[in-house]
């Protein structure tokens, strides 16, 4: 476990660069032209990402970047 203090404008860009790069990747995600083995590692970091957020993110924030079960999948859009 690594700790780290941050100020509140850090916190905030923070917040903002993570939120940034969820909504990239999930831009990534729906794009039908990458492939499953890129979908599944975009979906793997993803994960990560999210989790990072989570931590800083209010509940109703973090729910706009919950994935649907079985997301990504060739068919949703």
């Amino acid at each position: 476990m690594l700790g780290l203090l941050f100020t509140d404008k850090e916190c905030r860009e923070l917040d903002y660069m993570l939120r940034k790069e969820l909504d990239e990747m999930l831009l990534d995600l729906r794009d039908q032209r990458i492939d499953e083995t890129m979908r599944a590692a975009i979906a793997s970091r993803y994960k990560i990402i999210f989790r990072m957020y989570a931590r800083l993110a209010s509940p109703k924030e973090l729910s706009r970047y919950a994935l649907k079960k079985g997301y990504p999948s060739r068919g949703q859009a």
